[in-house]
């Protein structure tokens, strides 16, 4: 790693929260599977990508458990915990900074916690401006200003969005019954962060001390209370549709296409598997089994867990630079690689995937379009395939620059949520999908990431990831219909994105029927010297 980076070094933010880091060195090879074993019973999360892509992908992983402070929501209703007493020292800091917030109400502080409303948002506003209306994303705004490092490369804010968080913009006439304690967001506040660089061979702890208004958290321990894991071994039902309720979905949806209220929706049916392995063995044989770009394992507590192989980046801020990589066309793997390129032939070919692509990253241009300086937003990629273990996709990469005034925050927002999760126009396909689907969402269609106090971000979708919650597993799947869409076909594109998550809870055991088995390493005669180039 660059000795700046991995340097010891000091910091003092804007709310006045000095901020020491020191580095040591971690085993390669057991931290992150050690990090992961240790999540099934404490709060963090694991974020891996397993799959590399020149250009877009690269191999890392990043995590930590035991955070010292906990930012959940419901609604607009805002609570930050803390989980031990490192996170007592900051919760004045914290509460400072809601308290100096205009869109909090209602501040209420106390040792352990803060708790706050969000203001409603009043009067009209421009589609530019979107962004800054008052939600919960406001207090996230004032604590990643209040909280800001510049020269920090790792700390900030981990954690999962949730897919309702969207209709604190875009309000929809709700139908669905929801469960009142499901949480909208679940943040974590990291005081311990594990760097691994898979290119490197190398892996490195980063230790956080804080120090806030005379006090320290030096010395104190990093333990937090944890809750092991409880397995389910059943299920009242295996699915929230019907055989063949699905496919009629998608002859409902043609209706609209018809009558121009849809171009395109990507409704979902959902899963249910007991899982009696813990959250860890899942996360591991998904990494085996379905290598992706986004895998993460995340606790959020109360007894819940999500494990994703989720193909497809979110949004990604570096510096002014901002990312995404819409993926919308999906045909099965073959059974070698003589029918996969056919098959890959076939796709490309398809002028209802190529459609459906296209329209995905208009609407994503159009999103970026919000936020981004003019001539900036750009189509750096197109159809390009990416191989997974059950299914090929096509993917575009799509790049713009963040104008003066907008921020990671501001990328991340007029974005909300995905068009390749929810369709276009995007207030009528969320109403479809409301009206339509037979469960909340909860995370799917969401984000899973993190934004960092130097103002990066980097979030992948909340998709082909299964939610654990009092040990039955949920798996969401969709597809995206257009007007030429053949019901049973995409009904059976469902099945066949949640199989592979199926899969890895149900069969403890063995290779993925769909693995490339390993290539023998030919030998080396001795005396040779062997230069590589990357």
């Amino acid at each position: 790693m660059d000795p700046t980076i991995t340097a010891p070094a000091t910091y003092e933010t804007p709310a006045g929260v000095k901020v020491h880091r020191r580095p040591y060195r971690a085993d390669y090879a057991r931290s992150a599977p050690d990090l992961a074993r240790r999540l099934n019973s404490q709060r963090g999360l694991l974020l891996t990508s397993s799959f590399e892509y020149p250009g877009r992908y690269t191999r890392w992983d990043l995590g930590f458990s035991d955070p010292p402070i906990a930012l959940s929501s419901i609604g607009r209703a805002v609570s930050i915990a803390a989980l031990n007493e490192r996170g007592r020292v900051l919760i004045p800091a914290l509460a400072r900074i809601l308290e100096n917030d205009p869109h909090t109400l209602d501040v209420d502080t106390s040792e352990s916690g803060v708790r706050a409303r969000v203001s409603e948002p009043h009067g009209t506003f421009h589609e530019e401006e979107r962004s800054k209306q008052s939600t919960v994303f406001s207090v996230l705004r004032a604590l990643l200003e209040g909280l800001r490092c510049p020269d920090e490369p790792h700390l900030g804010l981990y954690g999962s969005f949730g897919y309702e968080l969207t209709f604190q913009f875009d309000p929809i006439r709700l139908r669905l019954a929801r469960d009142a304690s499901q949480r909208d967001m679940v943040l974590y506040l990291p005081d311990e962060i594990l760097v691994v660089d898979h290119r490197r061979v190398d892996a490195t702890w980063f230790s956080y001390e804080f120090e806030f208004a005379g006090r320290t958290t030096e010395g104190l321990s990093r333990a937090t209370p944890g809750v092991p894991y409880k397995a389910a071994h059943s299920v009242e039902r295996e699915c929230d549709h019907a055989p063949g309720e699905y496919a009629a979905s998608v002859e409902v949806a043609r209706e609209h296409f018809a009558r121009g209220d849809l171009f395109e929706v990507v409704p979902g049916q959902m899963f249910f598997e007991p899982c009696p392995s813990p959250p860890s063995e899942i996360f591991e044989r998904l990494k085996t089994r379905n290598p992706a770009p986004y895998g993460a394992l995340v606790n959020l507590g109360e007894d819940e867990y999500l494990v994703a192989a989720s193909p497809e980046m979110y949004v990604r801020v570096e510096g002014r630079r901002i990312e995404t990589c819409p993926i919308s066309g999906t045909i099965a793997r073959g059974r070698d690689a003589i029918e996969d390129a056919e098959r890959i032939l076939t796709l490309l070919s398809s002028e209802k995937e190529a459609s459906e692509l296209t329209m995905c990253t208009d609407v994503d241009r159009n999103d970026k379009s919000r936020v981004c300086v003019p001539g900036s937003v750009k189509v750096i990629g197109r159809r390009q395939i990416e191989m997974y273990s059950r299914v090929i996709h096509t993917v575009d990469h799509v790049e713009g620059i963040l104008r003066e005034g907008f921020d990671a925050l501001d990328g991340f927002l007029a974005h909300t949520w995905a068009v390749t999760v929810t369709g276009a126009p995007k207030h009528a396909a969320i109403q479809f999908i409301e009206d339509h689907e037979r469960s909340p969402r909860c995370w799917y269609g969401g984000a899973i990431g993190a934004i960092g106090f130097n103002g990066n971000m980097n979030t992948g979708l909340t998709l082909r990831t299964t939610r654990i919650k009092h040990g039955i597993a949920e798996v969401r799947a969709g597809a995206t219909l257009l007007y030429d869409s053949d019901p049973k076909a995409e009904e059976a594109e469902t099945r066949l994105k949640a199989s592979a998550l199926l899969d890895a809870i149900r069969r403890p055991e063995g290779p993925s029927a769909e693995t490339t088995p390993p290539v023998a390493a030919a030998p080396v005669s001795s005396g040779l010297r062997i230069l590589m180039v990357d």
